[in-house]
């Protein structure tokens, strides 16, 4: 080893405080934001009735919140650089906050999804400009143990959510799911003015607006046309197929564009980094299917089992709990042996959960099921924040910004999609069971369990509609394997390849 980099061990084997109160900042934002997804995925059964609405329409509270992020992640790489990633960080604290207030005040579904973008587009801006925050203050060697101290409290979300979220819902009103952000948010934004370091505003390009104006257009009308499937009951109708077909030509033409331009909105030069690309295609496959999974779990529990809002956060705690244990391992791990020998038998680990939920039946074991969650969220801390350090470990700071920009795109509209389809796939098997319009499956099934005469056969039915569903996503969590197979087997390059100036690291392929 040479001299230079001997005093680099002791640096990277600990985090400062300076690096620990940015984490802190960065954490509670990240908290808010989770808590509020877990948090209403219990309550959409809930939500279901309360509108009088179907599983179509009450999934674009799911749906149209991660749409919101998914459009407004692509300025966040240009912002961060143009106004200062502090002055943004508190931006997207305060739109999430209005977002929240506004959304406790709904007055009808319609209002309700509305406020729901508008919380997307502060989440959109949250999580990417703390992670280049955050990432930008550790530097890429510490990029692991960052990652770590990040995803625990980061747990608390899946863990606290559900649970929170369904004692609200019982005990006190759904409008509280929201309304539970505001004091968070007002002390993160406190926080942030005080502890956050200041970075000096880059007037660097050009903006590119004739980018922007294909890709977040080009991703809401993807995900709009593959949203719109449960409610038509096909790709044939026109409100798929034309958003659809409109949403991959601009997003097709904005590849094209930025491939030429000298400053795209999104670097697509990031992915000639082959451990870049390998992580972001798993990245897709594992947010679309365990997305998705995730989305329908809390229903299982409330619809087929009969359980409380409450009792099915509950349920879901043996989850977090797996994976808290396993995050900070995993983020050691991956900066000692490489990201490749953690993610793999993360993934192992969820796909041998998610076989259990594939024979979930209308009894099934309670103590089998928190086993399984139990599992999964020891496989899932093994993977999720594994990929993202893989993705950011070889890149030099000045590209850290926009990685993150381009990370967030893909798990965000992965994710959004995957909850789409698994949505389409649940709401059809129901009303296949049921005999029903497809947007009809989840009330036929309600009111099939609340009638005493019918409820054994439709819990039968309804269970059996679910384990269909958990095949689906067990075999597009078994495709995550593939990408996985290629992530790197070794530690990332010390940081000295980036340290001079303006010279990319040498793993970069140009």
């Amino acid at each position: 080893m040479t001299t230079a980099s001997e005093p680099r061990p002791a640096d990277a084997g600990k985090l400062d405080s300076a690096v620990l109160k940015v984490a802190a900042v960065v954490v509670l934002g990240s908290v808010m934001a989770i808590l509020d997804t877990t948090v209403v995925n219990v309550a959409l059964q809930a939500l279901t009735l309360e509108f009088e609405t179907s599983f179509d329409t009450i999934q674009w509270i799911a749906t149209g919140y991660m749409l919101a992020l998914a459009t407004v992640i692509p300025v966040t790489g240009w912002a961060c650089d143009r106004f200062g990633t502090k002055r943004l960080y508190m931006l997207a604290i305060t739109l999430f906050l209005a977002g929240s207030a506004l959304a406790g005040a709904a007055w009808d579904i319609e209002s309700l999804i509305v406020f729901r973008v508008l919380q997307g587009l502060g989440g959109g801006m949250l999580m990417p400009a703390g992670m280049t925050i955050l990432t930008k203050t550790a530097g890429p060697h510490r990029v692991g143990r960052v990652m770590a101290v990040l995803g625990v409290p980061m747990l608390l979300g899946p863990i606290g959510g559900p649970i929170l979220g369904g004692w609200l819902v019982d005990s006190v009103s759904w409008r509280w799911i929201f309304y539970i952000n505001v004091p968070i948010g007002v002390v993160a934004i406190l926080l942030a003015w005080k502890l956050l370091p200041k970075d000096e505003p880059r007037p660097a390009e050009k903006f590119d607006f004739a980018g922007m104006l294909m890709l977040s257009p080009g991703l809401a009308a993807l995900i709009y046309g593959v949203s719109n499937i449960p409610h038509h009951g096909g790709i044939g109708a026109t409100n798929v197929w034309l958003p659809g077909i409109i949403g991959i030509v601009l997003i097709v033409a904005f590849i094209m564009r930025a491939l030429k331009v000298a400053n795209p909105l999104v670097d697509l030069t990031l992915f000639r980094n082959r451990t870049f690309s390998i992580a972001m295609v798993t990245m897709t496959l594992f947010m679309i299917a365990f997305l998705g999974s995730m989305l329908i779990l809390p229903t299982y529990f409330v619809l087929v089992r009969g359980e409380s809002a409450l009792q099915a956060g509950l349920l879901l705690a043996p989850q977090g709990i797996g994976a808290m244990i396993t995050m900070p391992i995993a983020g050691r791990l991956v900066d000692k042996i490489g990201a490749g020998k953690v993610v793999l038998p993360g993934i192992l680990l969820i796909i041998a959960s998610v076989a259990v939920f594939t024979q979930v039946g209308a009894d099934t074991s309670y103590l089998l099921l928190m086993g399984a969650l139990f599992v999964m969220g020891l496989g899932m801390g093994m993977s999720m924040m594994p990929i993202s350090t893989a993705a950011l470990q070889t890149l030099t700071q000045r590209t850290v910004a926009r990685a993150s920009t381009a990370m967030n795109i893909v798990q965000q509209t992965a994710g959004a999609v995957g909850s789409a389809i698994v949505s389409i796939i649940l709401a059809s098997l129901l009303a296949g069971k049921f005999g029903v319009a497809t947007s009809e499956g989840q009330l036929a099934a309600t009111a099939a369990l609340m009638n005493p005469a019918t409820h054994e056969t439709a819990a039968v039915a309804s269970a059996d509609a679910f384990a269909s569903t958990f095949t689906w996503t067990l075999v597009l969590v078994a495709l995550c394997l593939i990408p996985a197979l290629f992530l790197p087997k070794k530690p990332a390059l010390p940081p000295e390849e980036d340290a001079a100036e303006g010279a990319p690291p040498a793993v970069m392929m140009h």
